[in-house]
């Protein structure tokens, strides 16, 4: 069977389809599984969430690990591999783990400086070239998801490193993510999902909880969900550039607030909506004065 290739990512068609499964990934994680993760978290801990949802992508890739059973023999890069399953799992738990910490306002306002983390690995690592109009646009984007979260007063202490830890780590796995471009995108999928319930499996058995029967069906669907935005992720950096993609990871504010409102009556604040005008005035003006210059 002829091996399917990418192609290489630069022209304008992959970036748009790059652009593409990223935006579909945010609506199925940032917001269709943020919606489920919100109403589980208050009765399950964080740790049984996260591997409940690994273990539950798994069983619903089983179907494609007997389909490519043989390609899942020829690994390209095990050892690369397991460096990015590391990284996403020390990212994904310690992301929860500061849930559980600090304020989510807090957590998520310093999360959002992952996209620019990313840029500046992926200019290391990968040797990506980043414009100064890129550069600008994703600084510019930064300042309007702080104006939009609004975390002043929170104290800095070593709870904060749980959050640095989660960005770094992200950061590692989406430049990982894009250097594995030519890797078997199930084997990528299978890696991830038992890295994750591996890594969390002791500290779930830790915290346990009985789940009640009727939460097993949200808890599929964070599952479910999380593998399919998996596969839009990996779909997307295998199309496009991580430095042109990473600015674009700040429109999944627009997706929690919309969950927000709609799912759980949270009205946007004035400063919620000028942020957001910030954010897309800086990544459509960026994307517009790069595209006129080429």
């Amino acid at each position: 069977m002829p091996e399917d290739r990418p192609k290489e990512p630069g022209d304008r068609s992959d970036i748009r389809a790059g652009v593409g499964w990223l935006l579909l990934d945010m609506t199925l994680v940032s917001g269709g599984m943020t919606m489920l993760v919100k109403m589980q978290g208050a009765t399950y801990p964080a740790f049984q969430l996260v591997f409940i949802r690994a273990m539950i992508g798994l069983m619903f890739i089983l179907p494609l690990i007997w389909k490519h059973r043989y390609e899942m023999r020829r690994i390209r890069y095990p050892w690369r591999n397991i460096v990015r399953i590391t990284c996403n799992a020390i990212a994904l738990t310690s992301n929860f783990v500061a849930i559980t910490l600090l304020p989510l306002a807090t957590v998520n306002a310093v999360g959002f400086s992952r996209p620019l983390v990313t840029m500046g690995l992926a200019v290391l690592m990968l040797g990506e070239t980043v414009s100064r109009i890129r550069w600008a646009g994703a600084s510019i984007a930064f300042v309007g998801v702080l104006f939009i979260i609004a975390p002043g007063g929170a104290a800095f202490d070593w709870r904060i490193s749980v959050i640095m830890i989660s960005v770094v780590f992200g950061a590692l796995a989406t430049v990982q993510t894009r250097a594995l471009k030519l890797e078997n995108s199930t084997v990528m999928m299978v890696f991830y999902t038992v890295g994750l319930a591996v890594i969390t499996a002791i500290p779930s058995a830790l915290t346990w909880k009985p789940v009640a029967t009727a939460d097993w069906m949200p808890l599929l669907g964070i599952g479910f969900l999380a593998q399919l935005g998996q596969y839009c992720f990996l779909q997307a950096y295998r199309s496009a550039d991580a430095s042109i993609l990473a600015p674009i990871g700040y429109l999944s504010i627009i997706f929690v607030t919309a969950v927000g409102y709609f799912a759980f009556h949270e009205v946007p604040e004035p400063r919620v909506i000028i942020g957001v005008a910030i954010i897309l005035s800086a990544l459509i003006g960026a994307s517009v004065i790069e595209y006129r210059r080429t």
